[in-house]
């Protein structure tokens, strides 16, 4: 192994270490009141130092919420994964993504105000979550047409067009205006759900 390689595992681990704090903070006061030096002080260093390895707070804020979306993505493509039908996967999927999605705004507000601040100012990071759920959903589309589940003729198309129907239920601020609003929004998504196996073409 080279002195470079070491190094950069180094680099790697500390900015892990770094992030680390940074989400503690997150989870218990918010990204709005975590400082820099705060994350700084908690490592006993400088927020010089901090610096190093983020150019900036906002670099921070996005690489805490990248995790967060990260283990999404992971929990997605576990149940894409599972040996069970096409049509109970994508039942599974849409129902626990929006239940993530719910919690987090019930339970972990400081995480739900995150997203919803990546989700107004559009960044990057958000576009990339969707694109790599849209993935999952096409690579389960595409198995349900090889076993004749859905009769549809594109999976990317199909893919696309379910993300933006389950859209009112996973965008954070939606869901924080249905859960505030009293929706059962359970019942809902099941009845999107059921639009959506029509527009697949789906048999009862």
């Amino acid at each position: 192994m080279s002195h470079r390689t070491r190094i950069e595992i180094d680099v790697d681990l500390f900015r892990e270490r770094i992030l680390d704090v940074a989400e503690e903070h997150f989870r218990r006061i918010g990204y709005q009141k975590t400082s820099v030096a705060d994350i700084a002080s908690r490592l006993g260093m400088s927020s010089a130092n901090i610096y190093r390895f983020f150019p900036s707070r906002a670099a921070i804020n996005r690489s805490i919420c990248d995790r967060f979306f990260a283990e999404t993505a992971q929990c997605a493509d576990a149940i894409a994964r599972m040996q069970t039908p096409a049509h109970e996967k994508l039942v599974d999927l849409l129902n626990i993504l929006h239940q993530k999605r719910k919690t987090t705004f019930i339970k972990e507000k400081p995480v739900h105000d995150l997203i919803v601040a990546a989700t107004e100012e559009n960044w990057a990071i958000i576009r990339a979550h969707s694109d790599q759920i849209v993935v999952i959903i096409e690579t389960i589309v595409r198995e349900g047409m090889d076993a004749h589940e859905f009769d549809v003729e594109d999976a990317a198309q199909s893919a696309r067009s379910i993300m933006n129907a389950f859209m009112p239920f996973y965008h954070p601020i939606l869901v924080e205006q249905g859960v505030q609003s009293g929706e059962h929004t359970e019942v809902g998504l099941r009845d999107q759900i059921r639009f959506i196996f029509r527009a697949l073409r789906c048999p009862d």
